[in-house]
């Protein structure tokens, strides 16, 4: 018996930890594409079973909440009853329409007054993830704080939590109450100071109620995956430092093999087992671990959920091995690098969200570029990217280089402190100083080495692995310096960066490659940040669809049934995408070194 097998040989139903030890509140929080709806909507639809009245509530932008509950108003931001299931209710908070409402309460009052231009900035200074990111934390603060959804609902589930660092921001006591009380005008990343301090009760309400184990509950979702694991990981220490530890894992989609001769299906079961067998240790000290089968099909609809808290009915699973005509109009990798060769300097970007293989891709472009006898660069700004592990045995005419964000980060950190800081009392200087943990102060931080990178490009290929968002490109070219870009940030000074809009928006020397998997949370982010370059005149060359079932040539009846599905989110693909999509295999060799990313390039 494999490991997957006796994880999910029980006698008890799936998610039977969560529902049984259900608080009033659960924030349901994990990368993109871990599953965190279908999680969260199945635990909601059992504890509606069970009797209790429970409201639903989705704070994700890139929300399928009405998709996988299969509601008439897939968009209805008010609570409706979800059909099939007596006693549940779903809200859609819509985020990004939030911040725009937020983004106008800043704005109204400077136009007429400031030049067009001065507005614009402003307009594109709150037009990041920060600001959506609190925008959102006030709407379900509202919620937190209704006594009419208490007296309504016996349980809340939120699809999606805020994160650490906007929960750190609004949990600043000295700031707050020094800061603020002195300093009623300014911007910080996440919106205007009057504004922070107009909701400063509402959040300290909010915050209390997040702390208290009796009336909330963490679940961190996460599948059987290094990358996902760790991310749980970190937020559960993020929140155990906010003293929120009524904490509960959930390990999504694990495999249970019905064909055993299947090598794709071997080889998955292998890389979920090293992963479980190496889960960090903030995760194993949660009070539960709760693993769920990987299906054949999505959790989609009502039925769909409660067969997946009723734990896999194995016996009934029969999946046929048809073929899948999803390939059509697609291209395989090395194609795309022949292209790509076609000129011998420039840049190529692999961009996407966490999880979805930039890195893998990046190396495997990097690698084809230097077989083609090209000079190359290969270097990466992600942070949790092992550029070196993924290729550790490079040509002589590949190099390998990493630009370290928390160096950078440290860096400007330290510089903005020492200038911006310069003559403010220590309130100031405590809020000053959490505001630069942003993740807006790490992609502002790491742009010097990535414009220091794009320079070099002047006589090889570079390729990065992960560039920065439109948001960012357009905010740094309205300035044109850094000085301006924030309101804080007179500590850099101009360098490789005057030229480099120019050349990110040329399209004879920016490649920009995006990269997703065949599912929905990751398309519909890429497709997202697809529009955010867009609003930068950038435009990707192509997408690349990595870790495709449908493109190999399993036998097991679940992930036949997978790859089937698969055939949706390619269409998707096909009509987003500027150029015939290149589709990757799931491969069963992990794909490390240059042995691994053959494959990959055919």
């Amino acid at each position: 018996m494999t490991i997957t097998d006796s994880l999910l040989d029980t006698d008890t139903d799936v998610l039977g930890d969560v529902v049984n030890n259900a608080t009033r509140y659960l924030f349901f929080t994990g990368k993109g594409g871990v599953g965190k709806t279908s999680t969260a909507s199945a635990v909601a639809v059992a504890l509606a079973d069970l009797g209790r009245r429970v409201l639903i509530v989705s704070t994700d932008p890139a929300s399928n909440l009405g998709e996988v509950l299969d509601l008439d108003n897939p968009t209805a931001t008010a609570p409706q009853a979800v059909p099939g299931v007596d006693r549940l209710w779903s809200l859609n908070v819509d985020p990004v329409a939030a911040a725009a409402t937020y983004r106008e309460n800043v704005v109204a009052p400077f136009r007429g007054v400031l030049p067009d231009s001065a507005i614009a900035q402003i307009e594109e200074e709150l037009s990041g993830s920060c600001t959506v990111e609190v925008a959102g934390f006030n709407e379900f603060v509202g919620l937190l704080a209704d006594a009419q959804i208490a007296r309504d609902y016996d349980h809340v589930v939120f699809d999606t939590a805020p994160t650490g660092h906007t929960l750190r921001l609004l949990s600043l006591p000295a700031a707050w109450t020094g800061f603020l009380e002195t300093n009623t005008s300014g911007v910080t990343c996440v919106g205007p100071v009057s504004a922070l301090g107009q909701a400063q009760e509402s959040y300290s309400g909010a915050l209390a109620a997040l702390a208290d184990e009796d009336a909330t509950t963490i679940v961190l979702v996460a599948r059987a995956e290094r990358a996902t694991l760790e991310e749980a990981a970190r937020a559960s220490r993020e929140l155990h430092d906010l003293n929120m530890s009524n904490q509960r894992v959930i390990v999504n989609g694990v495999l249970r093999a019905h064909d055993s001769s299947d090598p794709i299906a071997t080889a998955w079961q292998e890389r979920e087992a090293a992963s479980l067998a190496h889960m960090p240790e903030e995760l194993r000290k949660a009070l539960s671990v709760d693993y769920v089968p990987l299906m054949p099909s999505a959790p989609v609809g009502i039925a769909g959920l409660r067969e997946l808290i009723a734990g896999p009915q194995w016996e009934s699973e029969v999946v046929a091995a048809t073929a899948l005509d999803a390939l059509a109009d697609t291209r395989d990798l090395s194609v795309l690098v022949h292209q790509l060769a076609e000129s011998d300097s420039g840049v190529v970007m692999t961009m996407g969200k966490g999880g979805v293989g930039k890195t893998t891709v990046a190396a495997a472009v990097a690698l084809g570029l230097a077989e083609r006898g090209l000079n190359v660069t290969l270097t990466t700004t992600d942070p949790a990217a092992h550029v070196n592990e993924v290729l550790s045995d490079p040509p002589a005419n590949l190099e390998v280089t990493r630009i370290d964000p928390v160096a950078e980060t440290a860096e400007y950190t330290a510089k903005v402190l020492a200038e911006a800081g310069e003559g403010l009392d220590e309130y100031a200087i405590d809020l000053l100083a959490e505001d630069l943990r942003s993740p807006c102060t790490e992609e502002v931080a790491v742009f010097h080495a990535f414009a220091r990178a794009v320079a070099a490009a002047g006589d090889r290929i570079v390729v990065i692995d992960t560039a920065p968002t439109g948001h960012t490109l357009l905010l740094l070219d309205s300035s044109r310096s850094f000085e301006n870009q924030m309101s804080k940030t007179a500590a850099v000074g101009q360098d490789a960066t005057a030229t480099l809009f120019e050349t990110l928006t040329d399209p004879a020397k920016m490649r920009v490659l995006l990269v997703a998997l065949p599912e929905a949370t990751p398309v519909h982010e890429a497709q997202g940040l697809q529009e955010d370059l867009a609003r930068a005149g950038i435009r990707p060359l192509t997408w690349v669809v990595n870790q495709s079932l449908a493109r190999t040539d399993t036998q097991d009846p679940v992930l036949v049934a997978r790859a089937q599905a698969e055939s949706r989110w390619l269409s998707e693909v096909h009509n987003l995408s500027a150029t015939a999509p290149v589709v990757l295999p799931w491969v069963p060799q992990a794909p490390r070194g240059t042995d691994g990313l053959a494959p990959l390039l055919g």
